[in-house]
């Protein structure tokens, strides 16, 4: 199969073509402007690609309800110029093809369940800590939606009592995204986070924030693996910060052997970040047999 690819990101789209195997033949990337911009160069791309099948993989929030009156479409996104967007429906008018459609992480979490190290699992959590957080998650052989679909950076997390900063996010002044994400660390420090790589005290408060959440994930979901990736997770000295507070606040209440590995429990992504585009393959494929 011929197989399209499009990791809708906030920043950027990248765009892929390949087959139902994972593998990727070629791919490009494009800023991410206005639909009017942005959108009608993806179409030319697909299109002299001739692919048989499109799977997206939305920032969102978005709609991925196939029963609802807006499936397809790219909701209450602060990116105003995509808000209300129908993007599925103007891939399918301009390709002629399926598409398949879904949340950013969850195309990320699907990679890995389909390709990389969380094959076989029955319950998996992808968890991208960049620009924003967000978490996908697969759970007895289906991406996770319910009444949206997981919010999961927007947990509240109980802030450490000498920290000062009021948190970024405009909805939530204590939940993990305010805190954690790269924009927070950068206006909280005054400094990227690239340039603050060898400053202890910038990554013990980021782990302890990012353990209180993944404590949440796991004595709710139970997932058999957790996958951290995202440009903040390219601090690979965050891992066993982050491993240690998770069992230093579980306090020894969950005893399972993936806890026993944790370092085989909490990980870095395996696909060299083409787990969002081969999880689009995925979607891709999902959508043409069905």
């Amino acid at each position: 199969m011929r197989l399209g690819a499009l990791e809708a990101g906030g920043t950027k789209m990248v765009c892929a073509v390949g087959d139902e195997t994972g593998k990727i033949f070629e791919q490009i990337s494009l800023p991410t402007q206005t639909p009017e911009i942005t959108v009608p160069k993806m179409i030319e791309y697909f299109k002299n690609a001739q692919v048989e099948a499109l799977g997206i993989a939305c920032f969102g929030p978005i709609d991925p309800d196939k029963s609802s009156a807006s499936y397809g479409y790219i909701t209450s996104t602060p990116k105003l110029a995509w808000a209300d967007y129908n993007i599925v429906g103007e891939f399918e008018k301009a390709l002629g093809c399926p598409v398949g459609f879904d949340t950013d992480v969850n195309g990320s979490v699907l990679g890995e369940v389909t390709f990389g190290q969380a094959k076989g699992k029955k319950c998996a959590m992808y968890i991208t800590i960049g620009t924003g957080v967000g978490a996908g998650v697969f759970i007895e052989g289906k991406l996770l939606h319910g009444m949206l679909h997981p919010e999961a950076g927007h947990v509240f997390i109980q802030k450490r009592e000498n920290d000062t900063y009021a948190g970024r996010c405009p909805y939530h002044k204590n939940c993990l995204e305010g805190h954690a994400a790269g924009p927070a660390i950068e206006e909280r420090w005054g400094k990227k986070a690239i340039e603050l790589k060898d400053k202890e005290e910038v990554w013990d408060l980021e782990a302890y924030y990012i353990a209180q959440a993944l404590c949440g994930y796991i004595l709710t979901l139970s997932p058999e693996i957790i996958i951290l990736g995202g440009g903040v997770m390219h601090q690979e000295q965050l891992f066993p910060m982050i491993r240690n507070y998770v069992k230093e606040m579980l306090n020894g209440y969950i005893k399972t052997e993936e806890m026993e590995h944790i370092e085989n429990y909490i990980v870095p992504a395996s696909l060299h970040d083409d787990q969002g585009i081969m999880g689009c393959l995925e979607l891709a494929r999902k959508a043409k047999e069905e």
